[in-house]
């Protein structure tokens, strides 16, 4: 007697029940996948911007961005993946603008040194 997996009702019912849960496990991980790489571009960010004197040029944007990736890994730790995302993309927007503010100020003082 040969017997098939998906011949027998049963058997297609837990082979189906099997398939749903793995799909949903699969689904579940997708928010906490996506806030863990949105704050490991966010810490790039943010460390980029304090290695280039973030500080000097926009310390309450850098603080800002500090605190917001501190409170996303918080969140992290919460299990709370859409704080966690939405405040390391705060914190990714600050660390750019940072960075942006300096280039400008930079560009600016060379301008002003070949006007002399």
């Amino acid at each position: 007697m040969t017997f098939h997996l998906t011949s027998h009702p049963t058997s297609r019912l837990l082979l189906i029940a099997a398939l749903v849960a793995t799909a949903g496990a699969g689904c579940a991980n997708q928010p906490q996948t996506s806030a863990t790489a949105q704050i490991a571009v966010s810490r790039e960010a943010v460390s980029n911007a304090a290695g280039a004197d973030g500080m000097q040029f926009a310390p309450a944007e850098m603080t800002a961005a500090r605190e917001k990736l501190t409170r996303a890994n918080k969140a992290m730790v919460d299990r709370d993946y859409q704080a966690a995302s939405e405040l390391a993309t705060q914190a990714q927007a600050d660390a750019k603008f940072v960075t942006r503010s300096m280039k400008m100020t930079r560009k600016r003082g060379e301008e002003l040194i070949h006007l002399d």
